[in-house]
């Protein structure tokens, strides 16, 4: 399975590495050789334990439990870190954060223990940016409507996915990945240049601002359909039940990014009134 999804290609190759070694959808065959365990009712090599296959569930069941765990770090880093410390343990969950999400991306076994740590402190991240916009900006009610509004996005497009309305064709996904590779080019300078003072307004609450954030919050809800066809190919193709943590934590990565740019917006339409 070939694809050019940043978060889930892995599970293609991990899919080539299974089938190399001679495992198929359910575990490596069993097959009589010098060294393997008899079984005692039969006297032939008994058959190595199978390996379940991923499953849609299994990604479900997961990624709800990653958000459950975001959840809990966001409520706690809220009300447990004062408003002193805000920026610097904002900062911090930020740069943590990233290197953990990097480390799972191009890691090539799926790590449970990674993905849950990245669940916990990116909690945390999303806890004290939210606590920034409600609470020290003024904004009540922007996080339940920023809320609401990312889990909209994302049962929209599992519907249009669903439906086929919108297909994560060859085209489609080379020209989202360019833009998103293009996104995330543009922030990181704009990041750079504001830490020298520069300010190019894309982050700002202006025309500018509101724009690119629009641009963000389409690019961020197209990639659900990247994951989606990824998960629907994985399950296809019999992976091991472990990689529905990889799957589960692209979801995640897509949701959080998804979040923070409705959160920007709604709060550069708040400061308008």
């Amino acid at each position: 399975m070939k694809t050019s999804n940043p978060v889930l290609s892995r599970l293609g190759q991990a899919a080539e590495r299974e089938r190399g070694a001679g495992y198929g959808p359910y575990g490596p065959p069993a097959q009589p050789g010098y060294g393997q365990p008899y079984a005692s009712d039969t006297g032939y090599p008994a058959a190595p334990p199978a390996v379940r296959p991923m499953t849609i569930d299994d990604v479900v069941v997961k990624t709800v439990t990653l958000l459950g765990i975001t959840g809990v770090s966001a409520v706690a880093a809220w009300n447990l870190i004062p408003n002193s410390l805000l920026g610097a343990a904002w900062i911090g969950a930020a740069v943590v954060g990233l290197v953990l999400g990097f480390v799972i991306s191009f890691m090539r076994m799926a790590n449970p223990a990674l993905v849950v740590a990245y669940a916990v402190v990116e909690g945390a991240f999303v806890g004290l940016v939210s606590k920034f916009f409600n609470d020290i900006m003024g904004y009540s009610g922007i996080v339940l409507q920023a809320v609401v509004a990312t889990f909209g996005v994302f049962f929209l497009m599992a519907f249009l996915y669903r439906a086929r309305v919108i297909r994560a064709t060859p085209k489609f996904t080379r020209g989202l990945i360019a833009v998103m590779g293009g996104l995330f080019a543009v922030m990181l300078i704009n990041l750079v240049l504001s830490l020298f003072g520069v300010h190019t307004g894309l982050r700002d609450n202006g025309a500018l601002g509101i724009i690119f954030s629009l641009v963000c919050i389409v690019v961020a809800s197209l990639s659900f359909i990247l994951n989606f066809d990824e998960i629907e190919q994985a399950t296809r193709m019999g992976l091991p039940q472990r990689y529905s943590w990889t799957a589960a934590f692209g979801i995640l990565v897509g949701l959080i990014w998804l979040y923070l740019e409705v959160l920007r917006l709604l709060s550069f339409l708040q400061g308008d009134d």
